[in-house]
């Protein structure tokens, strides 16, 4: 019987417009939809309930933000997860909210926690980490596959330039990416459940911040397509090599 942890993140929708207010040192929210990250929600949360079903144990999810996040944990607990913590706190940073994540494990013998490989707004890859070295457990990073045999897991990650297989006992951290998992759909009688399943608000610890976001700034606008005359491959050569950079 397992007990898993999957740690979910509020991301913009994908289609969502970028602006900042405040002399650019703020996100503007207003007109954006926000979701689950894609990383934690399709991966991470899914296998998570697929090792539930498959030894009877449970799932919770966590969250660092305020009460706008609580349409998002519903959501977790629709496609499956037993229960719900969110840290009532403003994510300021991944030192932050990895120390908050990590004082809840601590004290709850969890045998996995998950987290996506990156949330797609910041893609920083560095919560799972810092989770990890809080609570001195083994971090494997990137899963593309994972199977479990009793306290044991086979785990196959990717690196550079190929693919690593390793085994680790539990308890672990684990970060999800494709391959991890099929996306699930909320069904009508896990969207009614969730209602009834508990999500408990947790006040926050205390802690120094190592970081604070000084400004924003937009990428450059992408040019528009530039049509060469076929005769004229010297022009062609040029911007490619002046222009893309990829001669």
């Amino acid at each position: 019987m397992m007990k898993i942890l999957v740690c979910i993140s509020k991301t913009p929708e994908t289609t969502a417009k970028i602006a900042f207010s405040n002399n650019n040192s703020e996100f503007d929210t207003n007109g954006v939809q926000f979701i689950m990250n894609p990383y934690d929600e399709w991966y991470a949360l899914v296998r998570a309930i697929e090792l539930k079903e498959a030894t009877d144990g449970s799932v919770d999810v966590i969250h660092v933000g305020d009460s706008t996040s609580d349409v998002v944990i519903r959501k977790a607990l629709a496609i499956g997860a037993d229960a719900a913590y969110r840290v009532d706190a403003i994510p300021r940073d991944s030192a932050f909210v990895g120390h908050q994540i990590a004082d809840h494990a601590r004290f709850n013998d969890y045998d996995i926690i998950f987290l996506g490989k990156e949330t797609i707004d910041y893609n920083g890859s560095e919560l799972g980490g810092i989770i990890a070295e809080h609570l001195d457990l083994p971090f494997l990073s990137y899963v593309s596959k994972m199977d479990v045999n009793g306290s044991t897991a086979t785990v196959e990650r990717d690196i550079e330039g190929g693919v690593e297989q390793v085994q680790v006992d539990t308890p672990f951290v684990l970060s999800a990416m494709k391959g991890l998992a099929e996306q699930r759909i909320p069904n009508m009688r896990g969207i009614m459940m969730a209602k009834k399943k508990p999500l408990h608000v947790i006040p926050a610890k205390e802690m120094n911040s190592y970081s604070e976001i000084t400004s924003y700034s937009l990428p450059p606008e992408k040019k528009g397509v530039q049509m060469i005359d076929p005769e004229n491959m010297d022009e062609l050569v040029r911007l490619l090599h002046e222009e893309s950079k990829v001669i």
